[in-house]
């Protein structure tokens, strides 16, 4: 007896469901290495630029006020000759600074009983206005610095201070051992960063630059791994397609340029090649032989079949003998078959017209064994993408099934619909039904006693697959026991989803050949 009792209404789905496969798309390998090459080169470029951009910036500022400086320095001889106030004031208008009205000299105050120059008269100045802000200073041009700051610039020190629009650089001068001048020069915040824009944008082409010829060697780099891993893909595909002749080159103008590492997947891919062809041979080679070993304990089976005399019973013998003798030959001769070349044999069939001749043919044992059976459905043509030597196996394996793990007397029934590129078969029974659907289509693994191999439904599964269909196992809703849903692909359609389509009611007397 087989497991049986599986769960009403349950199905189990065996090997690859055609839409429910879902595939997902990843990144190419080249379009991988261009955004690795852009994040390198882009850090390479800040780690480089930024540090280079704010040393431009601190050197433009550096620049600035030692601009001031050498303008301040160029009154230091006028300072040291004179503190007239006319002639300094031509002195500041003959700088460039002076000119435009950026410098100014601060004069100290003649102090009690000091003489000398700085103690004439001031004189009147066409180019710059004389002011004199305390009795402590007398300033010649526009001062922008404040007398805080001033008086500490007097003190000796180089002072640079914040003023409106700009920076004020105050550079003390000796006009005598007592006294101390302040020249000022006011650098605008535009000479600050004067060429800083210009610079910034260089440095910015130049990174665009980088970053541009690292994705075009990148780029390149890639188009020869991805080429070389296309080929591999392309091999693979070819040799799962039956293209046994297919090998990938390892030397020479095609694979120059491929990694070592993806030489060595060619090398490894043209070995495992030639030891498929080889375990093919080989295993055509052993089905040739023990199919011609069959021969003759077949021929003697023949002869003693033909001595059986008439009947319905010698009839099926001799029916079964020369089927036998016919799936050897196509047996023999497919293993002879050059791998590659087309089969002989039509492929597609008629299935309504091969499950009514399997159907008849199982008839005189279920009559011979008092099971009442039912056909619907096998008028109409069925097409199916199948050999019909094929499907006529898989429709007695499904038969004997029923006979082999049910009590004698048992109904069964067998129903065929045509659906869009497809062609469902359901095969019930009223035994027990399934305990394990799964382990019933494992290979190997049935439990049908002696005589029994454990491959019949693996083979009518594997049969269904190959055709973009599937097998299924579960309870008949109208019989109650088993029922197996074979789904065959007509050729040129899509997969189809395996249907929840475990038994129906069926109405009796609709099918010209049912049998109660």
């Amino acid at each position: 007896m087989r497991p049986r009792g599986g769960p009403p209404g349950g199905g189990t789905a065996q090997g690859g469901r055609a839409g429910e496969r879902t595939s997902r798309a990843g990144q190419s390998l080249r379009w991988v290495l261009v955004k690795a090459a852009v994040a390198g080169t882009t850090m390479v470029a800040l780690a480089f630029l930024l540090p280079l951009g704010l040393t431009v910036q601190q050197t433009a500022r550096e620049r600035a006020f030692t601009a001031a400086d050498r303008q301040a320095a160029a009154l230091g001889p006028a300072l040291a000759i004179t503190t007239d106030q006319a002639a300094l004031a031509r002195a500041v208008a003959s700088t460039d600074a002076g000119a435009q009205g950026r410098i100014a000299i601060h004069l100290p105050a003649v102090g009690p009983g000091q003489g000398g120059a700085a103690a004439q008269p001031a004189q009147a100045v066409d180019t710059q206005t004389v002011e004199t802000q305390a009795v402590d200073t007398q300033t010649i041009g526009v001062g922008r610095a404040d007398a805080t700051a001033l008086a500490a610039a007097a003190k000796g020190r180089v002072l640079t201070v914040r003023v409106p629009g700009g920076y004020a650089r105050l550079q003390p001068v000796a006009v005598d051992p007592a006294r101390v001048a302040v020249v000022e020069v006011y650098v605008a915040d535009a000479d600050l960063t004067r060429g800083v824009s210009t610079a910034w944008l260089v440095l910015s082409l130049v990174a665009l630059g980088l970053v541009a010829l690292a994705v075009l060697v990148a780029d390149r780099m890639g188009a020869r791994l991805v080429g070389a891993a296309r080929r591999l893909a392309g091999a693979a595909r070819a040799l799962g397609t039956g293209d046994l002749a297919v090998r990938l080159p390892v030397a020479g103008p095609q694979a120059e340029g491929s990694p070592a590492e993806l030489r060595e997947a060619a090398a490894a891919f043209n070995a495992m090649a030639d030891r498929v062809v080889q375990l093919l041979a080989a295993e055509r080679e052993l089905a040739a032989d023990l199919s011609h070993r069959l021969r003759t304990p077949l021929t003697v089976l023949r002869l003693n079949a033909a001595s059986l005399g008439e009947g319905d019973a010698a009839d099926a013998t001799r029916h079964a003998v020369a089927q036998l003798e016919r799936e050897v030959d196509q047996i023999i001769r497919s293993a002879r078959r050059t791998p590659g070349r087309p089969s002989a044999v039509a492929v597609g069939c008629d299935a309504a017209e091969v499950i009514r001749e399997r159907v008849g043919f199982w008839s005189a044992l279920a009559e011979d064994e008092g099971r009442p059976w039912q056909l619907h459905g096998a008028q109409a043509p069925a097409p199916v993408a199948v050999p019909r030597g094929d499907l006529a196996a898989a429709v007695d394996a499904l038969l004997g099934n029923v006979f082999r793990h049910t009590a004698v007397g048992t109904a069964f029934s067998v129903d065929v619909t045509l659906v869009e590129h497809a062609v469902i078969v359901l095969v019930g029974d009223a035994g027990e039904g399934f305990d394990d659907p799964s382990a019933a289509l494992r290979r190997g693994e049935g439990h049908g006693g002696e005589g029994s191999t454990g491959l019949g439904l693996d083979i009518v599964r594997k049969l269904a697959e190959a055709t973009g269909g599937y097998l299924l196992l579960g309870r008949s809703a109208a019989l109650g026991g088993a029922e197996i849903q074979l789904r065959l692909g007509a050729g040129g359609g899509d997969s189809a989803t395996p249907a929840r389509r475990l038994g129906r009611a069926r109405r009796a007397g609709r099918d010209a050949g049912s049998r109660a």
